[in-house]
């Protein structure tokens, strides 16, 4: 089957009975596409049952905790998304930029696992999918392999994650801690840029028909989930910033395209909102705004190709920012010195400060491009630029060390702070960016055929159906579909 066979009913019945007796002998419950969207209509049953465990626990409960409504405790809910706002004292601009958080999320402290988790629930449910004898092979470049580790863990069945050896070790660290043989950890060459190798290895996996891809690149379920839950989220964060300020609309959603899948949230706010969608990609591998190519460390962005799940005829604007604007900002956020400086120098508040360690290396890009858009379309005051981090500071310790010995080897001191600021924030103009045109759009479209056409072998009618937009509309049928079908499971399993 082609990522666009997407099945509304059984395909193999006796994967989909064994998926049944094997969840059902463990006891696990899936949760549904609208749970997850809108976590407080759960049973208060399921959220007792979450306050007993641990985030970090690969149990069944944490299904149930896949959403962006976790408190910053991660052992009960919120009413509204946890999320901080940038204001003019810092970003140097007067559009507020809202940054919403994806280190609530369990186990992994990234949103990915929210990817992970739709990828594989969508196969279970279908008969595409069976936990007793497959493997579910992960192609990732960090997060989304954690994650759908995490989800294997959870399910009971083997998983397998493929990424490339330039990671950060942090992400290496959780892996070897998670994963229950070491060869389930396949390196392949290269870092963030280097999604063709892994392409390759997944291409190489794939001949022992045990071998799952369940490749978010071109796994549709991956762009539905941000687009319900994402972007139901962050909907959600706005209109309670509105109560505040009923003069406020979302001008801009901003985010790294990555696998394309939390762009989807942008399709979302645009028809709730008709709110910009900006796409971010590093200077380093400018692939949509130059047809570029490169090498960089902006971990989690940028990977040198067009990912067929991202909606690229609905992208507003494309920015790029500079991975060492990322990695020297990520010193900044995360040292003594550096808060020090913001706080003496620049008179933030110690709140505003401390919230700052929560943007990773992909969260300060999008924070980055946020500035520049702003910048771009010259908003003002009551318009807001809403973007996630996907996970924090804490994921890039080793990066941080890394950048400090290379960038700053005489030390990261107050001078040091303060250019870092100037030069990487305050200095962010519109440059490298582009509010694209039907033909920039067209253009940036065509160049996923060299990928999916030609290498993986989508067929070419398939790719040239995602340039219509209908094509995405018809999509969103199957939320309530793959909703219905996990209900069902979950009643032939037993375990509700």
């Amino acid at each position: 089957m082609t990522p666009f066979d997407l099945a509304k009913d059984i395909i193999d019945k006796n994967n989909y009975e064994s998926a049944v007796n094997h969840l059902g002998r463990a006891k696990v419950v899936l949760p549904t596409f609208s749970e997850l969207s809108n976590p407080r209509s759960l049973d208060p049953s399921i959220l007792k049952m979450c306050s007993d465990i641990s985030a970090d626990e690969p149990n069944s409960a944490n299904l149930f905790r896949v959403h962006w409504y976790n408190n910053e405790g991660q052992n009960g809910l919120t009413e509204v998304p946890g999320h901080f706002i940038l204001e003019s004292d810092f970003t140097g601009v007067d559009a507020p930029i809202v940054v919403v958080l994806g280190d609530r999320f369990p186990m992994i402290n990234a949103h990915k696992v929210l990817a992970a988790y739709a990828c594989l629930v969508t196969r279970l449910i279908t008969g595409q999918f069976n936990p007793a004898e497959d493997r579910a092979i992960w192609p990732s470049t960090g997060n989304y392999c954690r994650g759908g580790i995490a989800i294997s863990r959870i399910l009971g069945c083997r998983g397998v994650a493929v990424l490339p050896e330039g990671m950060s070790q942090e992400r290496f660290d959780w892996l070897d801690n998670w994963v229950t043989e070491p060869a389930d950890i396949v390196r392949t060459p290269g870092s963030e840029s280097n999604v063709k190798e892994i392409y390759d290895k997944c291409a190489e996996l794939s001949k022992n028909p045990a071998n799952i891809i369940l490749n978010q690149f071109s796994e549709f379920a991956n762009y539905l989930i941000n687009y319900q839950c994402t972007g139901g989220a962050l909907n959600h964060v706005f209109t309670h910033l509105q109560e505040q300020n009923n003069q406020l609309s979302l001008a801009a959603f901003v985010a790294g395209t990555g696998s394309g899948g939390t762009l989807g949230a942008g399709d979302y706010l645009k028809d709730q909102q008709g709110t910009l969608i900006v796409a971010v990609e590093p200077e380093e591998c400018p692939t949509m705004l130059y047809n570029g190519f490169g090498e960089h460390n902006i971990q989690g962005i940028g990977d040198k190709h067009i990912p067929l799940v991202q909606n690229v005829m609905n992208t507003d604007i494309v920015a790029a920012v500079s991975d060492k604007g990322c990695d020297c900002l990520n010193v900044l956020f995360n040292t003594k010195i550096g808060h020090e400086y913001l706080i003496n120098r620049r008179k933030l508040s110690s709140n505003t400060v401390n919230k700052l360690t929560k943007l990773g290396l992909s969260g300060i890009a999008n924070v980055l491009a946020a500035i520049k858009t702003a910048r771009l379309l010259e908003l003002s005051k009551n318009d807001a630029v809403i973007t996630v981090a996907t996970d924090s500071g804490a994921l890039y310790s080793s990066e941080k060390n890394s950048t400090e010995s290379k960038i700053f080897p005489d030390g990261f001191d107050l001078v040091s702070a303060g250019e870092t600021y100037a030069q990487h924030l305050l200095g962010t103009q519109s440059d490298h960016i582009l509010e694209t045109t039907h033909r920039d759009r067209n253009r940036i479209f065509n160049l996923g055929y060299y990928t999916w056409v030609e290498q993986q072998n989508i067929s070419l009618n398939d790719f040239e159906s995602r340039r219509d937009q209908r094509f995405w509309h018809k999509l969103h049928q199957l939320l309530p579909i793959w909703d219905e079908m996990i209900r069902e499971f979950n009643k032939r399993t037993g375990s509700v």
